[in-house]
Order: C-alpha cells, then sequence, then structure tokens
C-alpha cells in the first residue's frame, strides 16, 4: 500500500528526457522543507492505493516512460516494489529524490535523479554523499541554482566526488531567483561538463499549476 498525491499524464519538464511523453506518480510525504518547495501540497494529501491498483492506472494513461517523483518517494518503501515492478512490466522508469534516503536497494533498470541540495536550499546537511557510490552511467545528478555560492558549491563537489566521470550532471536555477542566462554564463566560463536544464513545465503552464 502506498499513499498517493497523484497520477497524470504530461511531458517530461527536466532532465535528459525533457520534452518527452511521461506519466508522473506523485508519492506523499517528504522528509525534507526546501525553501523553493514547488510541491507542498504533496507534504500530506494523498490516497491509499494497492501497486496493482497504481498500475491499472498507469496502464490507462498509455504512456511507456513513467517517473515516480514526491514530495521524496523514499520516503515510503513501497516505492521499491512500485518500481520494481513497473520494470518488469516493460516501463522506462525514472525517480526523482532529494538524495537524503539510500538508494542502493533501487532496482538497477531505474534512472536515478539525485537532488543534490544546495545551501540556499537550507537542507544542505540532510545530503547522504554515500549516494554517490551508487550511481550508475544511466543515472543523473541535479543541482538547483539559487545563488552564486550554490554554483560554487555545486562545482567543488562535481569535482570532489568526480561525479559527471560517473553520470550525466544537470544544473537549473531556482525559479524566479536566478536568472538563467547567469547560470549559462557561470557554466561556460568554468567550461563545466554538465547540462543547463530550465523547468519546461512552469514556461509551458502556470508555475503553480499542478498536474501538469
Amino acid at each position: 500500500m502506498l499513499k498517493i498525491n497523484e497520477i497524470y499524464k504530461s511531458i517530461q519538464g527536466e532532465s535528459s528526457k525533457a520534452g518527452l511523453p511521461c506519466t508522473f506518480v506523485r508519492l506523499t510525504y517528504c522528509n525534507l522543507r526546501c525553501t523553493y518547495c514547488d510541491s507542498e501540497y504533496a507534504f500530506y494529501d494523498g490516497k491509499d492505493m494497492e501497486i496493482d491498483e497504481i498500475l491499472s492506472e498507469i496502464k490507462k494513461l498509455g504512456c511507456n516512460l513513467v517517473e515516480v517523483t514526491g514530495g521524496e518517494p523514499l520516503f515510503q518503501k513501497e516505492s521499491l516494489d512500485l518500481m520494481k515492478r513497473l520494470c518488469d512490466e516493460g516501463y522506462e522508469v525514472m525517480l526523482e529524490t532529494g538524495g537524503s534516503l539510500p538508494i542502493e536497494e533501487i532496482d538497477k533498470r531505474v534512472m536515478i535523479i539525485l537532488d543534490l541540495k544546495c545551501p540556499s536550499s537550507g537542507m544542505l546537511k540532510k545530503n547522504l554523499y554515500k549516494n554517490l557510490e551508487h550511481l550508475k552511467i544511466i543515472d543523473e545528478v541535479k543541482f538547483v541554482i539559487g545563488t552564486r555560492e550554490d554554483y560554487e558549491w555545486a562545482k567543488e563537489k562535481i569535482f570532489e566526488h568526480n561525479i559527471s566521470e560517473k553520470c550525466s550532471v544537470l544544473l537549473s536555477t531556482v525559479f524566479g531567483a536566478l536568472n538563467p542566462q547567469t547560470l549559462v554564463d557561470w557554466i561556460l566560463e568554468d567550461n563545466l561538463n554538465v547540462r543547463f536544464q530550465l523547468q519546461m513545465h512552469k514556461y509551458i503552464w502556470d508555475p503553480k499549476t499542478k498536474g501538469v
């Protein structure tokens, strides 16, 4: 049994899969309280659903790419079973996780988007750096940048842990807090081996719109 906040189909707004049709399974609860959180509605609201029921809802949407997100999906241990079942059913599965909970038990077929929390998030102390030892080539590490301090910190961690040699690295801005062009200029000046990204869905729909 899992508590599900919402299941919907949209386009993938971030990562190397950006722009592709994707079914999102948003789980309830989160152990973090980032200053810029855009899904606070998932902290508590949700419906209890069996995995078979969740799979049935996903099947109705007819999309092979599925992202399990939150909240923090790993806060509910049954999410591991859900992701394994999705992989067994032939879905291409992505997981968006805040990086504070262990990832080593996740099915190796799942593409993990690990969101390391920068200083301006207020959650810096929650980062579980041991997770970086379990990254696969198909995984991606994301840094959400709100300030120059965030950028310098992210750059330090990328080199300290050789992250760009293990998997792709994504840098994006805190929406509305940092001009995207500013971050792009920093990346180009430092010749960083990273992928710049925008939260595409926030430019297509109103940034506060749910279910997109």
